[in-house]
């Protein structure tokens, strides 16, 4: 258990805690951004930051990875807060949380799997776009100094890592964050700083219950809401989990990852903070920040809390341009530059559904949108793939008299028609035999294809015998067909 625990939380104390460091002075513009996107108070966001990034270091599945406040589940909240109030959506904000833990006891992480390499490209490509995207506010309508500092800290993140010796010891954008601060402070100069986003919380959270009557209206209320982010929130989660594995090279529990999403919603809900889930954005910046444990997550959390409370003073003077270069590189991190270059040798198909995922995610800010779209084209991709992989050939037995039939490959509803299509009706023969040695039946389609061949047969005057079923398909077919009962064959051939 020790070693457990060693491993977990103290293999990489240096790297953790300044990779949280860098994470926590991320984390501030956001959550202020998003707070004012679900139309609440911006200590709503920094506390739900705060409360998640501290409880999903202890129940997460994965560790390294930064949960807290979050755009995408922002966006979710607005109709709810308008037309409610906040303390409804601290309701909707606990619920979420229960439901997602119902969603890690059921497993419900296995779906991830449906999801294919395509989509989790298009994901992250569409997360790239946006985070950028978020940035373009903060370049606009803006005097040169931003656009100084912009470039000065951009180059402090991609230079200084190949300084000797502190180059590689210290994370890069922590030290483009500090030098640019003093700078802004030193110089005076009228550009826009983390204080003029809004005002920063001056106690520690407290506990509270949501101030709503406990009955069937409120839960049809919040019902609506709860499930949007429990989808949204978990989908985000396995789907930046997945990422920060392919980034590590460790796997992690995304069942566990489920509870531990839900027992960190709870826990903001009650201390006044609003729902969230995993960040992609800050996840990539602790991990290239050198942050691989739980602890930097705690870290994260805990000195979000310190700067914001303790040291408002300070951190309001951080000038934004200093993040918008931090998020730029997050940026230009998590694009898959690879996919751009492998479009020419990946099939059609599969640049099709990256590019729609991209597209979909990015014109709606809607992940969950996005990824419908993309699973949903990559499994017709995929079903019109194997349902043109049927082959049907035939020979002579007995001249004239019998023909069999070869079928190989798969038949369901992608195929369906085209077995049908591949059998002579017209030809005078007395016997047909059909030999399935070497083909699956998936479905009730499939098996009513098989009806509608052997029934036509059988009109012509022709004996059919299938032979070769394997057991699999044979439960299917014994379960399903109707060819040997003249009352079911005359209703599916409409009485003709």
């Amino acid at each position: 258990m020790y070693e457990n625990f060693k491993q977990s939380w103290l293999s990489n104390i240096k790297g953790d805690t300044l990779a949280g460091i860098v994470v926590a002075l991320a984390l501030i513009p956001e959550a202020i951004a998003f707070s004012v996107i679900a139309g609440v108070d911006p200590k709503v966001g920094l506390y739900a930051s705060f409360c998640i990034a501290v409880v999903i270091a202890f129940t997460g599945g994965r560790p390294g990875m930064i949960s807290a406040a979050t755009g995408a589940m922002a966006l979710l909240m607005i109709t709810l807060v308008r037309d409610h109030g906040l303390e409804y959506l601290l309701a909707a904000t606990l619920l979420t949380g229960v439901l997602q833990i119902i969603a890690g006891y059921l497993k419900l992480a296995e779906l991830m799997r449906f999801i294919s390499r395509s989509v989790v490209t298009g994901f992250v490509n569409a997360l790239a776009i946006l985070i950028f995207m978020a940035q373009l506010p903060e370049l606009t309508n803006v005097t040169w100094h931003v656009y100084v500092m912009t470039v000065a800290g951009l180059g402090i993140i991609y230079l200084f890592p190949y300084l000797p010796v502190i180059g590689k010891s210290i994370p890069s954008p922590l030290v483009c964050i500090v030098v640019l601060t003093v700078v802004y402070m030193v110089s005076g100069m009228d550009i826009r700083s983390v204080g003029d986003m809004g005002d920063l919380p001056d106690t520690l959270p407290m506990f509270l219950w949501p101030d709503v009557p406990l009955n069937l209206e409120t839960l049809m209320i919040i019902f609506p809401t709860a499930l949007m982010l429990t989808v949204v929130g978990l989908l985000e989660s396995m789907m930046t989990a997945t990422i920060v594995d392919d980034l590590t090279d460790t796997p992690s529990d995304k069942n566990r990852e489920c509870k531990g999403q839900g027992i960190a919603n709870i826990g903001s809900g009650l201390l006044g903070g609003m729902a969230g889930c995993a960040m992609i954005g800050q996840s990539v910046i602790n991990i290239k920040s050198g942050g691989r444990t739980r602890l930097s997550s705690l870290i994260a959390g805990v000195v979000l809390l310190m700067m914001v409370v303790f040291l408002s003073e300070w951190v309001s003077q951080i000038p934004m341009a200093a993040l918008v270069a931090v998020m730029i590189m997050v940026a230009i991190g998590t694009f898959s530059w690879e996919s751009v270059r492998d479009l020419k040798k990946h099939p059609m198909s599969t640049n099709f559904v990256m590019v729609a995922t991209v597209i979909v995610t990015v014109v709606t800010h809607n992940l969950a949108i996005g990824v419908f779209v993309g699973v949903l084209l990559a499994a017709m991709f995929f079903a019109n793939k194997v349902g043109n992989i049927l082959y049907i050939g035939s020979k002579e037995v007995d001249a004239g008299k019998e023909r069999e039939y070869q079928v190989v490959g798969q038949v369901f509803f992608a195929s369906s028609e085209r077995f049908i299509g591949a059998f002579d009706f017209k030809e005078s023969i007395d016997k047909v035999t059909i030999n399935l040695s070497r083909a699956h039946f998936w479905d009730i389609t499939a098996v009513q294809a098989l009806d509608r061949v052997v029934i036509k047969f059988r009109r012509e005057g022709t004996e059919v015998e299938l032979v070769g079923l394997n057991e699999a398909s044979a439960t299917v077919v014994d379960r399903y067909a109707v060819h040997n009962d003249p009352a079911a064959v005359e209703k599916l051939m409409g009485g003709h």
